[in-house]
């Protein structure tokens, strides 16, 4: 049998957008968290950095036209990125020409602004570059190609958070910006480089488009039999490692951590992440997808507990527990990750890839994005110890529901 190899330099450019896609993700759910909390902002407050990550759930509205407009020719998608990427690219010029002390402190509601408009944009790449994925990723290179996904994304997380917290105590803020608007001109050029081919022009792209069109492309997918148990996976798998991950960093800022050691900690313990998501590749290909999802939401409900046990003892924890701590969660999150990636992928439809992977994803995170902005005030109210096994329960809790669900046929 020939297996059609994706096009010539496809897996590098995979890699580079999602690299670029986590960036804004990252600065927004790990780095700017530890700032706050070193400025001085309460939990509450810090809770709020959720609202401006709203596009990310809400992308599956405009999901449709990105599919639609320009489709039936060469580039359509990575018109889409180029155009997403400069917009990127401008918005953190802007941010960098404001210090941090203010946009922590009296412009934190500018702040707020500008990182929604970080995340649109970001979520309209994401759009593209899932349909692009999706469609060019054969069955035969989608075990690969989720692989590259992961670990493309997790890099782009520890660019923005891990060394973003490092750099911005070592060089200051607006150097360390300059420098991801340097990585993010780097990615565009990439990207420039890459010549996607034409796709054929289904039935359905011939509609013509309206509002209707429009709620039809929304509903088919969820009108199929079986997808209620799916639903719910969607939307609770994920939400206990949100709510939990939020007040990692604050937790650390408050029991005597600096920004460059949170940074060098949150450096390694992605590194165990990558670790992970390459794993969940190799054990999807031969372990029941089912039993998957079970033994990976256990381990992160177990991740969160162990948190809960070092935030209920004192201040002088030592340090070599929670970083086997931090180990253990990311390398957890890195094999839950990929597995509810790859089953999600396998729920799309021919033709409707890109519209219908991005429905899935703003189910998941807008039940995350929820949840994410409690945490502050979860915290605040119970103890960090017991906004971790609070996460720690939500984590386990979707158990019952995967046992009783059937896969699709992959």
């Amino acid at each position: 049998m020939t297996v059609t190899r994706p096009a010539k330099g496809f897996f590098l450019t995979l890699a580079a957008l999602y690299f670029a896609q986590a960036l804004p993700v990252s600065m927004l759910g790990k780095a700017m968290p530890a700032l706050a909390r070193e400025a001085g902002l309460s939990t509450q407050w810090i809770g709020f950095l959720a609202l401006p990550a709203i596009p990310w759930a809400l992308k599956f509205i405009w999901a449709p036209w990105v599919d639609r407009w320009g489709s039936g020719r060469p580039n359509h998608r990575k018109r889409w990125v180029q155009v997403c990427l400069l917009a990127v690219i401008a918005v953190l010029g802007v941010v960098a020409m404001f210090p941090r002390e203010w946009l922590l402190g009296p412009g934190f509601v500018v702040l707020l602004g500008l990182l929604f408009l970080l995340n649109f944009f970001s979520a309209t790449q994401d759009i593209a570059t899932d349909g692009l994925a999706t469609r060019l990723l054969t069955p035969e290179w989608r075990g690969l190609g989720n692989s590259i996904q992961v670990n493309g994304y997790k890099i782009g997380m520890m660019a923005g958070s891990s060394a973003l917290l490092i750099l911005v105590d070592l060089w200051g803020w607006h150097s360390t910006v300059a420098l991801v608007i340097a990585a993010m001109m780097l990615v565009l050029v990439q990207v420039t480089r890459f010549q996607e081919p034409a796709e054929p022009v289904s039935h359905q792209q011939r509609e013509p488009v309206s509002l209707s069109w429009w709620w039809r492309e929304l509903t088919r997918f969820w009108l199929r039999p079986g997808l209620l148990l799916w639903l719910l996976i969607l939307l609770f798998y994920k939400v206990g490692d949100s709510f939990g991950t939020r007040m990692i960093n604050p937790y650390l800022v408050d029991t005597g951590w600096s920004l460059s050691a949170i940074g060098t900690l949150e450096l390694f313990a992605s590194l165990m992440g990558l670790a992970g998501a390459a794993l969940a590749g190799l054990i999807m290909v031969r372990v029941h997808r089912r039993r998957v999802l079970v033994a990976f939401a256990l381990l992160q409900a177990l991740s969160f507990v162990a948190w809960a046990w070092l935030a209920s003892a004192d201040n002088s924890v030592p340090a070599t527990q929670v970083w086997l701590v931090a180990l253990f969660e990311q390398f957890a999150d890195g094999l839950s990750t990929v597995a509810l990636f790859v089953v999600m992928m396998d729920y799309c439809r021919s033709s409707h890839e890109g519209s219908d992977y991005t429905m899935q994803a703003s189910v998941r995170l807008f039940a995350a994005g929820l949840f994410t902005l409690l945490s502050g005030f979860s915290a605040a109210w119970m103890g960090y110890a017991l906004h971790f096994l609070l996460a720690g329960l939500l984590s386990a809790a979707i158990i019952p529901v995967i046992l009783i669900w059937k896969p699709p046929a992959s």
